[in-house]
């Protein structure tokens, strides 16, 4: 985490360049001299502030699960509590439509998921972001289906999810994001369908 005192007009800055080194060299290659340089700032900064590369690439990620998530809400907000289908497609869509479908954003996912692996405090970042997304999930398809198989619904969604963003994160073309929806949509009206011909 950064320490008390950091220039919040510097956090975004020094976001953006470690996500703009990382799609460049990768994220062994992301060096704080070559992120301290994209960004136009000290190496001492970032040292000072965040500790050295890896609390700048907790920062990094904190920042993109805050943008995801405001996406999602933002996305939510519009939508009529009781359009709960509505409402799934929309989180699903938030989930590849403008900042998290950047390519700097998709490729420091992916190095992310690696690096999390290996590190307890990045692992759980990813573990918030896995359950957040299952629990908003979960809320709107209670209403739909019996829970236990709400809760493999919502499992299936975020599976497709995660292999659409790993597929794409690998593609040169990047995600296809209309693909995407199409894919899971189609997903979750089979499982609505096959769900109402079991209870007729």
């Amino acid at each position: 985490m950064p320490k008390v005192g950091m220039p919040e007009v510097r956090k975004p800055q020094l976001v953006k360049a470690t996500m703009t080194v990382i799609e460049r060299v990768g994220l062994h290659a992301a060096s704080i001299a070559l992120i301290s340089r994209e960004a136009g700032v000290s190496t001492g900064i970032i040292n000072h502030y965040f500790g050295g590369k890896h609390g700048l690439l907790e920062e990094t990620m904190r920042a993109i699960l805050r943008e995801h998530s405001q996406t999602i809400m933002t996305a939510l907000a519009k939508i009529p509590k009781h359009a709960h289908q509505e409402r799934i497609n929309a989180i699903v869509e938030a989930n590849f439509s403008g900042f998290q479908a950047q390519s700097e954003v998709v490729k420091t996912w992916l190095a992310f998921w690696s690096y999390s692996m290996h590190d307890p405090q990045l692992l759980r970042l990813q573990r918030v972001n896995e359950k957040r997304l299952i629990s908003h999930l979960m809320i709107e398809l209670k209403a739909l289906l019996p829970i236990t198989v709400a809760h493999q619904v919502a499992q299936g969604i975020a599976a497709l999810i995660d292999g659409i963003w790993l597929r794409g994160a690998l593609n040169p073309l990047g995600i296809n994001t209309q693909k995407a929806k199409l894919i899971i949509t189609d997903y979750l009206e089979q499982q609505l369908a096959h769900r109402a011909l079991a209870t007729n």
